[in-house]
This record gives structure tokens, C-alpha cells and sequence, in this order.
């Protein structure tokens, strides 16, 4: 495997730069430079606005063209707004990023689950401002987080100071991540995976999503099947007017814990699903969710 901080040493020191001259902005400027980067997202030729717009026909094929196209726009402006708030989650002050949290709706659910010393699975969609959610969890109990090492190599350690910030620990997406989750689950932490991330062409089955097959992690299942922990859906709202946050958790169908995969990653897609409808404007459908399928299904991009 190549290793791409010996290649990206530059792009690495600007993406770093940048994040850290968008911390100097207050939330407002720096949501409306996002809007503005998303809009040009919509209004120009590029990879995200084709991938958005395909994934958006799978999910709402019943939609008129005109509110499909215009679902890619407010996508595509959350999208930008997405990628300059990393300067105030990354690099603000703990308290002035839980300041931005307006209310947590169903935190007394978590702190229930929490007490019954199993330890609990959050699972959080590429939903509104998701790198957020570690920094509350951390406030509040012992966290554990899966995360996916950076393409470019020589921002891992930036990126891994960033989110550990806050007191959470950060696992790779490897076996020994793997091992991390279930020794924090035994510990009786909070442990966090991003449920709709292709988990690569080993380590997850073909269930729906929207309607269409897309490769789907069997983790969450075999961990929650092991810990017999309780599992939630939490998503993290955006606001309108750079007003701040609300975080949202969900009670995940009992399914997800199925020893039969099928059922079980079927399940894990349809709690995505809900989060998804309820904030649709705010998921990121600029991600490929459907590549990496099996021989003898077709190529959706």
C-alpha cells in the first residue's frame, strides 16, 4: 500500500492552513463561505453535484424533477457549509464548541442506557454536523471513536489531535480499531461508527438502501450481537442562520443485532434511512454509498 504522506506533504501544510484560517471566522462567515463554495458545487461541472444528483434519484424517485434538482442545491450548500465548519469544530476551544449545542433531544434516554454498564453503540449518519458529535460525547462519558485515516497520510496526526481534543479516543478502521471497540464496549464506553460508510470489498454483505443494494458493514452487528449494549442513532442538526446545533438521538431497530446479517445490515440501512428523511437537505449525498458491489450488480456510477 502506498503511502500517501510521502506523496502529499504539500496538499497536507495547505488543507491544514486553511482549516486553521477558517477557524478565525465566526460561525456565521464561516457557514456562508460554505454556502457560497456549495452553490458553486451546483452551478458547476463536478463529481459531487453528478454523484449527488444520482444518489438523489434512487432515494426520492417519487419527487418531481424540479424539487430533485433543488434538494441537489441545498445538499450541495450544506455539503460546503460541511467542509469550512471543520475550522471551528477542529480548532475552537472546548466550551466554545459545546456552546454551539442549542439542546440534545434524548439525552436522558443515553444516560439510562449508559447506567446499565454494557456500554453503548451510537451510530452517526453523514448527517448535518457530525464531527461535533464526539466532542459532546467525550464531555459527557468515556468515548471511543471508529474513524477512517486520512487519504493523504501526513494529515493524520492533525486530524487525530483535532478529534481527540475533547478526551475522545479515536480507533482505525482495522482489526486492531476492531479490538479497541470491544474493549471500550467491555469497559462500559460510549463507542461512535459512521453506519454508512462502504466498508471496503471485505467486511460487509449487500442489503438496501433507498431501494438500492449498496455494501453495507456487518461491524455493528457483531458488536452489539457480543456486548448485548444498547445501540442509538445520533445525528447533529444544522441550524438556519448559524444559530448552532441540535442533536437528535434515535432508538436503533432491535434488528441491527440480528446474527443474520441480511436482516441485520437491512435494519442497520433503515435506521440510516430515518435520519436521512428527516434532515434530507442535510445528508451527504455527495458520497459514492453505492460502489464496491459484488460481481453481477450494476454500476450505479
Amino acid at each position: 500500500m502506498k503511502k500517501s504522506s510521502e506523496h502529499h506533504p504539500i496538499q497536507g501544510a495547505l488543507f491544514k492552513g486553511l482549516v486553521r484560517s477558517l477557524s478565525w471566522l465566526p460561525l456565521k462567515w464561516n457557514q456562508r463561505l460554505g454556502a457560497a463554495i456549495g452553490w458553486l458545487l451546483w452551478r458547476l461541472p463536478n463529481s459531487a453535484k453528478r454523484v449527488s444528483i444520482k444518489n438523489i434519484e434512487i432515494a426520492f424517485p417519487n419527487l418531481t424533477t424540479e424539487a430533485r434538482a433543488q434538494l441537489v442545491k441545498k445538499s450541495l450548500i450544506e455539503t460546503g457549509k460541511t467542509a469550512t465548519e471543520l475550522g471551528a469544530i477542529w480548532c475552537w476551544s472546548q466550551a466554545k464548541k459545546l456552546a454551539l449545542i442549542k439542546r440534545v433531544e434524548g439525552a436522558e434516554r443515553l444516560e439510562q442506557a449508559v447506567s446499565q454498564g454494557k456500554g453503548v453503540m451510537v451510530l452517526s449518519p453523514h448527517v448535518g454536523c457530525w464531527e461535533i458529535i464526539g466532542h459532546y460525547l467525550a464531555e459527557q462519558y468515556p468515548t471511543t471513536i471508529l474513524y477512517r485515516p486520512p487519504r493523504i497520510g501526513s494529515l493524520d496526526n492533525f486530524m487525530r489531535q483535532a478529534r481527540q481534543s475533547s478526551g475522545v479516543k479515536l480507533q482505525p478502521t482495522d482489526m486492531s480499531g476492531v479490538k479497541g471497540l470491544r474493549k471500550a464496549l467491555k469497559n462500559a464506553e460510549v463507542v461512535g461508527i459512521l453506519p454508512d460508510q462502504d466498508p471496503g470489498k471485505s467486511g460487509g454483505v449487500v442489503a438496501p438502501f433507498f431501494g438500492q443494494p449498496a455494501n453495507t458493514m456487518v461491524l455493528v452487528s457483531k458488536l452489539a450481537q457480543k456486548s448485548q449494549c444498547p445501540v442509538f442513532y445520533i445525528v447533529a442538526e444544522r441550524l438556519p442562520n448559524a444559530q448552532g446545533y441540535v442533536i437528535h438521538l434515535l432508538d436503533a431497530p432491535a434488528e441491527v443485532a440480528s446474527a443474520d446479517e441480511q436482516e441485520a445490515t437491512s435494519a442497520l440501512n433503515q435506521g440510516v434511512e430515518t435520519c436521512v428523511r428527516q434532515l434530507p437537505s442535510q445528508y451527504q449525498w455527495s458520497y459514492k454509498r453505492y460502489k464496491n458491489l459484488p460481481k453481477g450488480y450494476a454500476k450505479v456510477y
